[in-house]
């Protein structure tokens, strides 16, 4: 069982940035693939970015040239670093990690960015 906590999330102005972060326990993390989704209301949950074992990364044409996805498997955790948010990237943000075939969510992690 694997469980993931994501930290980093809150209100900052258009322009500005934040780095969220998701924390996973267990010992499967370092072969695990890791990404990011988003959500907002009345929409469909949506990748933003993707980061595999190997290091390998995908993004949301959305959000390339802003956003970078990176690990630190001596700590168990993944980052979003956003900068240039725009009030369109506001969203609830979670973290989806899969490993030996199961797939795990965290919680979620509120970002608004206010125009």
């Amino acid at each position: 069982q694997v469980q993931l906590v994501e930290s980093g999330g809150g209100l900052v102005q258009a322009g500005g940035s934040l780095r969220l972060s998701c924390a996973a326990s267990g010992n499967s993390f370092s072969i695990s693939t890791v990404a990011w989704y988003r959500q907002t209301p009345g929409k469909e949950r949506e990748s933003v970015a993707t980061i595999t074992s190997g290091g390998r990364t995908n993004y949301a044409d959305s959000v390339k040239g802003r956003f970078t996805i990176s690990r630190d498997n001596a700590k168990n955790t993944v980052y979003l670093q956003m900068i240039s948010l725009k009030p369109e990237d506001t969203a609830v943000y979670y973290c989806n990690l899969i490993v030996n075939r199961y797939e795990y969510w965290g919680q979620g992690t509120q970002v608004t960015v206010s125009s």
